[in-house]
C-alpha cells in the first residue's frame, strides 16, 4: 500500500510538468537563439545569421575585436586583415564583433556592416552579428574575459582586443589604441600560436 501511495504522489508531482510545451530551442523548425544571454562565452552568431563557436574554429589562437564602421579607429580593419592574412595559415582567427555601444558608431544593419567591411577594407576574417560588449546585454564572452583577466578586458571603446586560446579562453587584453601591427600584440599572438 505504501509503494502504491508513493507511486501516486510521484505521478501527481509530474503531471503539471507533463503538459508544458517543449522549449522553443527543442523545435527543429525554430530559428536558432541569438540572444547573447542564451549563449556561452564561446558561442556567437555570424554576421550571416549562422551559429558558430570560438572553440570549433580549429584555431590555435583567436583575436576578438569589437568593431565599428564610423570610428576614428575604423582604419584598423586594414591592419586586422593584414594580420589575419599573415597568420591564418599558422592558426590565427580574428573575429570582429560589431557593436554600437560606443558613440553609436555602428548604426547599420549586419548586411550594411558586412558590405562596408568588404568594400572598404577587404575583410575576409569572420564577423559576428552586432552584440553589446558592455552593459546589461553584454555578450558572455566579455563577461568571462573580465572575470578571467580583470578590468583590462572590459572594452572602453571600439577596437578593443582580446587574445584567446583556441578553445576561447581569454589570455590577454589590449586597449583600442593598440594597433594590429603592434610588436607586443604580434609577439603575444606568435607565442599563443607556438611560433
Amino acid at each position: 500500500m505504501l509503494s502504491r501511495s508513493l507511486a501516486l504522489l510521484a505521478l501527481a508531482a509530474a503531471l503539471p510538468f507533463a503538459s508544458l510545451p517543449a522549449p522553443a530551442s527543442a523545435d527543429p523548425a525554430s530559428p536558432p537563439l541569438t540572444d547573447a544571454t542564451t549563449m556561452t562565452s564561446t558561442e556567437f552568431t555570424s554576421i550571416d545569421g549562422k551559429p558558430f563557436d570560438l572553440a570549433s574554429l580549429g584555431a590555435k589562437a583567436v583575436l576578438v575585436v569589437n568593431t565599428a564602421s564610423k570610428c576614428g579607429y575604423t582604419p584598423q580593419y586594414e591592419g586586422l586583415e593584414a594580420l589575419y592574412e599573415a597568420y591564418k595559415d599558422k592558426g590565427l582567427v580574428i573575429v570582429g564583433v560589431p557593436s554600437n555601444d560606443f558613440g553609436g558608431q555602428e548604426p547599420g544593419t549586419e548586411a550594411e556592416v558586412k558590405t562596408f567591411c568588404q568594400i572598404n577594407y577587404g575583410v575576409t576574417f569572420p564577423l559576428t552579428q552586432k552584440y553589446a560588449v558592455t552593459g546589461a546585454e553584454e555578450h558572455p564572452f566579455y563577461l568571462h574575459a573580465v572575470s578571467t583577466l580583470g578590468e583590462a578586458a572590459q572594452p572602453k571603446w571600439n577596437f578593443h582586443k582580446i587574445l584567446a586560446s583556441g578553445d576561447g579562453t581569454p589570455l590577454k587584453a589590449y586597449p583600442s589604441a593598440t594597433k594590429p601591427a603592434d610588436a607586443g600584440l604580434v609577439a603575444d599572438i606568435e607565442a599563443a600560436l607556438g611560433s
